[in-house]
């Protein structure tokens, strides 16, 4: 990518109209206990009714009867987490001690959740009242929601220190430490400025491979921005970049607070290698440099919009379409295809590989089960056909997308018809039908099929569900902005929504300018 560079100290931060995001919370819960549905639980048995001749008892189970005093106890308790019903969990919590019940860890774990959940001096105090108990009885090991519990309960204290000590000792048990468990000491350090526990709360997130999401490095980059710390804020910022794929209202105004302020403006080195500068832009595939601060002076701060082409209607720059390392790509196919052989039958699947590589590479993969029902009850082969021919026709050499299909769509049904049957045969003939077995989840092939070619990928599948969070990784969705095609039928004919010709990332254009699209902006620009 070539790079102008200007010597002007002007700079100019871009953003775009945004929307806040307000999150669905749940009230709380009344601080008057409800007892209207709580029957004291005690071990007391039941009247027995007068002798009379009855069949011989039956065996005894090893499942506790449900309507046993632990079952009880627990579908209250239960209850009460789903209603954030605290006082009502107290209550029963002590009349189960009073019965002298023994409590297991899941009981524990739900009445030190609802007490974390409650910023009140009675909540806190009674849950640590009850992990003291919960401690003194060997019979019951925490894990990971017991500790995260405990963390949520210190920061809630106001002490960050103790809820990343929670963390640690959570660590050296053994048991790994989830997102979840890191954020009340990292939020709770950076809501009181405490520039070295949050540097400490990440540094270890990092060496378990926990990865932040934008509330973690939101929060930082307000720590360090409201800190004057520029070096942290231009390493959050890249972090940022990596990680999250659309700021939000609330990240944006932290961003503009900070190219706004005085230490903005002072910051920045006056000369600089402008070879270091292009080889670092080329390095990182285009829109950002990673050289730091360049240029000094105010910044002109706005919000503004992309045009279709990505071109800033404020400062007149364009946003880049950003390269995908290699090397990321093929790390990503052999993550898919070792997943993909652990949740489907491997040889099935190993099959498949075999016959992608002597068949491909495609200019383009379609998902036909997707296609084929979009906006249609039945299975549509006229409507898949139509994508087939048009994305031949989007082709640089015309030629045909592979077309992955369950085999129970090519048997019975709409598939039996004459012309259906022809459509299929001329597509197993040119060797760009795959046809899936029995039992298998053809999202596997289909994906793996556009990742393995490098080709785009037809559907209109958001690929949100389980299958695709077990991926686990920020380059699925930034493969999936680049290489996703998405459809729409209307009066007029169908319609090819092909990928947006920039990246939709933070983005430093020469050395002044800071673009970004957020999540409202990419919506808008849709519609």
């Amino acid at each position: 990518m070539a790079t102008s560079l200007s010597p002007s100290l002007f700079r100019h931060a871009s953003a775009l109209l945004l929307k806040t995001l307000t999150p669905r919370t749940r009230p709380h819960a009344s601080l008057r206990p409800n007892h209207k549905h709580l029957a004291p639980i005690t071990t007391s048995p039941s009247p027995s009714p007068s002798p009379s001749p009855s069949p011989p008892p039956p065996k005894p189970s090893k499942k506790p009867r449900r309507d046993s005093p632990e079952s009880l106890l627990r579908h209250r308790l239960d209850m009460c987490s789903k209603s954030l019903d605290l006082p009502s969990a107290l209550h029963l919590y002590d009349d189960a001690l009073a019965s002298s019940l023994s409590l297991n860890l899941h009981l524990y774990n739900s009445l030190l959740y609802l007490c974390s959940s409650f910023p009140h001096p009675l909540g806190l105090q009674r849950g640590f009242q009850i992990f003291s108990r919960m401690s003194a009885d060997p019979s019951v090991v925490p894990n990971e929601a017991t500790f995260t519990a405990l963390a949520r309960l210190s920061a809630a204290d106001k002490n960050p220190r103790l809820a990343f000590q929670y963390v640690l000792q959570m660590y050296s048990s053994g048991i790994p430490p989830k997102l979840r468990s890191y954020g009340p000491a990292l939020f709770g350090f950076c809501e009181s400025r405490d520039l070295d526990g949050a540097r400490e709360v990440e540094a270890h997130m990092d060496a378990s491979g926990v990865v932040p999401e934008e509330a973690e490095l939101a929060a930082l980059l307000k720590l360090f921005s409201e800190s004057g710390n520029a070096d942290e804020v231009y390493r959050i910022l890249h972090r940022m970049r990596g990680l999250v794929h659309r700021v939000s209202d609330s990240t944006a105004e932290i961003l503009e607070r900070w190219f706004e302020s005085d230490v903005a403006a002072e910051v920045g080195v006056e000369d600089w290698d402008e070879k270091k500068v292009k080889e670092g832009v080329v390095k990182g595939g285009g829109g950002w440099h990673g050289q730091g601060w360049l240029g000094n002076g105010r910044w002109c701060v706005g919000r503004s919009e992309m045009d279709g082409s990505g071109v800033c209607q404020k400062c007149g720059e364009r946003l880049v379409c950003i390269d995908i390392d290699p090397k990321e790509t093929e790390d990503f196919a052999r993550s898919l295809s070792a997943l993909a052989c652990q949740r489907e039958a491997k040889d099935d699947f190993s099959r498949f590989e075999e016959w992608l590589d002597r068949w491909g590479p495609f200019d383009a993969v379609i998902d036909a089960a997707n296609v084929g029902l979009c906006n249609q009850r039945d299975f549509n082969f006229h409507q898949l056909k139509s994508v087939v021919n048009g994305m031949r026709e989007n082709s640089p050499l015309k030629k045909l997308p592979l077309v992955i299909l369950h085999n129970r769509r090519v048997k019975g049904g709409p598939a039996n018809s004459p012309n259906n049957k022809a459509l299929i045969d001329s597509w197993r003939k040119a060797g760009v039908l795959y046809v899936t077995p029995h039992g298998s989840n053809d999202d596997w092939y289909w994906l793996y099929a556009a990742v393995k070619c490098k080709s785009l990928l037809v559907t209109n599948d958001e690929m949100r569900d389980h299958l695709f969070e077990l991926l686990g990784t920020s380059f699925f969705p930034r493969w999936k902005e680049k290489h996703q095609v998405r459809l729409s039928f209307s009066r007029r004919g169908l319609s090819f929504h092909m990928p947006p010709p920039y990246s939709i990332v933070i983005q430093i254009n020469h050395c002044y300018i800071l673009c970004f699209e957020c999540r409202h902006c990419q919506e808008m620009r849709e519609e």
